[in-house]
């Protein structure tokens, strides 16, 4: 890691960078699984799953011992699994098949919030400058979301939305047992400084985290 050539200032922190999208859900049994789908990250393509059951227990389900590592540093979780983790996309169709869960969902129209990101430029919402800028207004719109924040290791962490749609309908079945219908993410669930919103969506996001200084 480059250190800072200027006196009085600490070492310059290096900042990873993850594009791509995240569906947040809930299911009328309480469970909420929030999906990570990155077809561009620092560990090369890859997706992860997060499950919060309805007793509060905080699962991840990762496809290595990499990026388990890594995401389960950054966030909070009592149990975390390397399996394969599969995501198909076929049109408005997303099948999830990660380990002891298979989930899918169908995305619907675009939310009104979606067309406002739309308008910003791919390079400007990708800064973490914007990200804070966006803070105030996605935790008053949105309660329980935020956009920049404290993560695990000393890490901090930006959300740089660029896109949002409905999720319509899902099936999803973890370890054999039928989760039902769609439903809001409620209570918020409790991996990370944010929740996903209350209303299940789909994201199109650059995240960035800056690692914690060594």
């Amino acid at each position: 890691m480059r250190t800072s050539r200027f006196p009085g200032r600490g070492p310059r922190r290096a900042r990873l960078r993850f594009d791509g999208w995240i569906a947040g859900l809930g299911t009328t049994s309480g469970t909420r699984v929030v999906v990570g789908h990155w077809p561009r990250s620092p560990f090369g393509p890859f997706s992860d799953v997060m499950v919060e059951r309805t007793g509060g227990e905080r699962l991840l389900l990762a496809p290595t011992r990499q990026t388990a590592d890594f995401v389960s540093s950054t966030y909070a979780f009592d149990t975390v699994r390397v399996v394969p983790v599969e995501v198909d996309v076929t049109g408005a169709t997303w099948t999830v098949t990660a380990g002891p869960l298979a989930l899918r969902f169908t995305t619907g129209r675009r939310r009104s919030w979606g067309f406002l990101l739309r308008a910003v430029p791919g390079a400007l919402a990708r800064r973490p400058a914007w990200s804070a800028l966006t803070d105030r207004p996605a935790r008053l719109l949105m309660p329980g979301v935020r956009t920049r924040g404290s993560a695990g290791a000393g890490r901090r962490e930006w959300y740089g939305a660029r896109d949002l749609w409905t999720i319509r309908t899902v099936s999803a079945v973890l370890e054999g047992s039928d989760l039902g219908p769609l439903a809001p993410v409620e209570p918020p669930v409790r991996f990370g400084f944010a929740s996903a919103p209350r209303r299940p969506g789909l994201t199109r996001i650059t995240t960035t985290v800056e690692l914690g200084a060594e």
